[in-house]
């Protein structure tokens, strides 16, 4: 898999009837591991590591309803109170951030209203916080909250 853009974390790989799988620490269970899931993985542990986000206030791969669309979102947090805290859209390595992805997340988010918005290839990460009414880019936040 392509190196990315995080810290080293020891990911629990392993390979059954030549395929790759990772486990999955929300979902408790191995996952087939493509290149988007690596990426998924990844942020999960940034999110549980350094944002000490416990993994049953993480949602992963969960539908949701827009207009008569059916869609799904990457990953979601809930603060301690409950409400949504963190929507991370993930995209495999190779994939480009552009318009389309920030459009596709502000759609989540729509129905989601959540406080911060992580979109990441990986490699590249575009963070945005809810300010007033609008989103303003931001820098990896040190801390959530």
């Amino acid at each position: 898999m392509d190196r990315l853009n995080f810290p080293d974390y020891n990911l629990k790989n392993r390979i059954d009837a030549q395929k790759n799988s990772i486990f999955d620490l929300v979902r408790k269970k191995f996952i087939p591991l493509t290149p988007e899931e690596w990426v998924r993985q990844h942020c999960i542990e940034l999110l549980i590591q350094q944002y000490n986000i416990p993994t049953g206030r993480i949602s992963v791969e969960k539908g949701l309803k827009y207009q008569s669309l059916q869609k799904r979102f990457d990953i979601l947090t809930l603060d301690k109170d409950g409400r949504t805290q963190i929507l991370v859209e993930c995209k495999a390595p190779k994939v480009i951030l552009t318009e389309k992805t920030l459009i596709q997340a502000g759609v989540y988010n729509s129905k989601l209203d959540s406080k911060y918005i992580w979109i990441t290839n990986g490699k590249n990460h575009l963070w945005m916080e809810r300010k007033m009414e609008k989103f303003d880019f931001i820098s990896f936040p040190t801390q959530i909250g």
